[in-house]
């Protein structure tokens, strides 16, 4: 097991020996409420309009079993808030505001002693979102941006510092199609002191990233770098998640957290979802694969678009009681056996 050194915020949640449970799409949720998110900024559009209806959602998603609850900031960037207008100190508001919500309604659900059996105090992540996901064009689905990294670093950079100060328990750098942008974000993380960061790819199968880096390749470079506290993949279809994990565990023993999709995909000039016609995207419930991934390798599992909570619930009750099975391989070793806005 990693020491506390490493895993950091972590650590509580890697000692007990269950697996952690990530929340589900924001988005997803706040949807079913009602709410419409056909703005650029998707959900974080709601930190300026109705705040209250996200620290609700992370409410919900606290309630249903969930250990860490990530911010409405995956759209959110200050390049994106400049283009509707608003100058940078409101962008700052507006992203420290989406911590404090989640922060806001994880006090307010551990101030309830009631809801401190068998449960550790949930962690708040602020999202951090790709560059794709400023250009809301589908791009985390494809993570070729043609851009140099200077552009990456000014677009990541002053975020994930204002992040680094919050109230967060820790950075999730997530949804990551490219292997530039993980090399981008890892320098960043080395330059902000006390800062602690989990990196999460978004992968176009069960071996690669979208812009076609080895899953490996980036496994190995998060190991090798100081306060990335756990890896993994997020928003990719279920049926990759096994491999992927397997993969991952031959570069690294950090914690592998996996939070698919449903299995739908989402198609960017429609705005719309649909499952694939031929299968191949693994439609079905990401929760029953679950347990597969626990004994896999994976330390954490969760659910992104169009998991909401019942699927968080229903995923807190089948692995209540799990054990984490061993890592597919030891760091080093040989090769192994989606909606993009949160």
């Amino acid at each position: 097991m990693r020491s506390t050194e490493r895993t950091g915020p972590l650590a509580p949640f890697i000692a007990r020996g269950s697996p952690l449970i990530a929340d589900g799409g924001l988005a997803t949720a706040l949807e079913a409420r009602g709410h419409r998110l056909d703005a650029r900024l998707w959900s974080a559009e709601l930190l300026v309009s109705n705040p209250d209806a996200i620290r609700d959602i992370h409410a919900e998603y606290l309630a249903v079993g969930a250990d860490c609850v990530s911010t409405a900031s995956y759209q959110a960037s200050f390049s994106g808030f400049r283009e509707l207008g608003h100058d940078d100190a409101e962008a700052a508001g507006f992203l420290e505001l989406s911590v404090v919500l989640a922060v806001e309604a994880r006090d307010q659900y551990w101030a309830d002693l009631a809801n401190r059996a068998g449960r550790l105090r949930p962690l708040v992540a602020a999202s951090a979102g790709p560059y794709g996901a400023y250009l809301a064009d589908g791009s985390e689905y494809d993570g070729r941006y043609g851009v140099e990294p200077r552009v990456l670093d000014a677009f990541h950079r002053r975020r994930f510092r204002l992040f680094a100060r919050s109230a967060a328990d820790l950075v999730l750098c997530e949804t990551i199609p490219s292997g530039l942008e993980i090399e981008v974000l890892l320098g960043i993380l080395a330059e902000t002191p006390k800062a602690w960061a989990w990196m999460s790819f978004c992968c176009a199968d069960g071996a690669r990233l979208w812009d076609g880096t080895a899953v490996e390749e980036v496994a190995r470079l998060c190991d090798r770098a100081e306060r990335v506290v756990a890896v993994g993949v997020n928003c990719v279809a279920p049926a990759h998640v096994g491999e992927l994990i397997e993969r991952i565990r031959t570069r690294t023993d950090l914690p592998v957290i996996a939070y698919p999709n449903s299995g739908e995909v989402y198609d960017a000039h429609t705005g719309t979802w649909r499952w694939p016609a031929n299968g191949a995207g693994g439609a079905g419930e990401p929760i029953l694969g679950a347990r597969d991934w626990i004994a896999r390798g994976a330390a954490g599992v969760g659910g992104c678009c169009r998991v909401g909570p019942a699927g968080i619930r229903a995923l807190r009750r089948q692995l209540d009681g799990v054990t984490p099975g061993p890592s597919g391989g030891s760091p080093g070793g040989g090769s192994g056996s989606s909606g993009p806005r949160r």
